[in-house]
């Protein structure tokens, strides 16, 4: 039985409403009788701009409260970049789909220096990602890695304002907003290796409404579902969080999946890589084999150092 009603929880900034947007425009098309609204909601990770993530309890301060509204039937749904959702979701709640995945690397944006190579010893290069932080740092030695928080609108202020000589950023988020003339590069994954999920939207549930599965399912995109899956295991086994730069991009080709893992020190002094590849039906497995190896290679020791570091 089609719905006749769907409230959407979303954060209130512009890139989550496009994204809550989107997915209200997908429903309407699949269910045109069905009401389709958005509670818009400001939450813990929105209001705390003054410290990194990986301090004030990671990015599931950026869903807490929209699934508050779900558990307790406010919205029905709640729509995410996967990026920004924990490995482990609370009890009570699933991912019932995962979309086509959008641009899943990251962005140069500078109003200077048209690439990273361009910029001279000392420049300045705001990011909110550990990740990003390690492996620029690992590659970029001479430039300042410093902290940047805030919605999109918000980084790219400081930029404008003169307090970085360059951000990085998702370019999926600025291709959504329609601000693909801000970036100047998209950075090559040989460079900076996408967080897991990367580009594509889930759609999160309260797990006992099993109605909803079936009529979230045609927003499920196969191979999307099958690398995120595959990305989000290796992260998963590893204990990944906003605490450990880790990243994990995995790529379809033919039924065949490759996944690519990384796990580094903030310092960029190590980083270890590893890859490994399966059919698509092994996604999850393929996760965990990708994880073992790093873990083979001292990813474990590593990861408890940089955690008791940041402690």
């Amino acid at each position: 039985m089609n719905p006749t009603k769907l409230v959407i929880a979303s954060r209130e900034s512009r890139l989550a409403l496009w994204q809550a947007e989107h997915i209200q425009g997908r429903l309407k098309t699949l269910y045109p009788d069905c009401d389709v609204q958005i509670l818009g909601m400001t939450t813990r990770g929105d209001q705390i701009l003054d410290k990194t993530l990986s301090k004030i309890g990671g990015k599931g301060l950026f869903i807490k409260e929209l699934e508050q509204a779900l558990q307790d039937g406010r919205a029905d749904l709640a729509v995410h970049s996967i990026k920004d959702v924990p490995m482990d979701l609370p009890e009570g709640f699933a991912l019932a789909a995962i979309g086509e995945r959008a641009n899943p690397f990251d962005a140069f944006v500078s109003n200077r220096y048209e690439r990273l190579e361009d910029l001279p010893k000392g420049a300045v290069v705001g990011t909110a990602s550990l990740r990003r932080e390690a492996q620029l740092r690992a590659r970029y030695s001479h430039l300042v890695i410093k902290p940047l928080r805030g919605n999109l609108q918000t980084r790219l202020g400081k930029l404008d304002n003169g307090e970085y000589d360059a951000i990085i950023l998702a370019a999926a988020g600025l291709q959504r907003l329609g601000l693909d003339d801000r970036i100047r590069l998209i950075i090559s994954d040989t460079v900076s290796l996408p967080a897991a999920g990367q580009g594509a939207l889930g759609i999160e549930i309260a797990a006992n409404r099993k109605d909803l599965l079936e009529v979230l399912k045609p927003l499920n995109h196969g191979i999307t579902h099958a690398c995120v899956t595959a990305e989000r295991a290796l992260a998963r086994a590893l204990g990944g969080s906003c605490q450990v730069p880790l990243a994990a991009y995995c790529t379809e080709e033919n039924g065949l999946l490759t996944l690519r893992g990384l796990v580094g020190h903030p310092d960029g002094s190590t980083i270890i890589e590893a890859y490994a590849q399966a059919p698509a039906g092994y996604a999850d497995s393929l996760g965990r084999a990708v994880a073992k190896r790093l873990a083979d290679d001292g990813a474990m020791e590593l990861i408890e150092t940089v955690l008791k570091e940041s402690a």
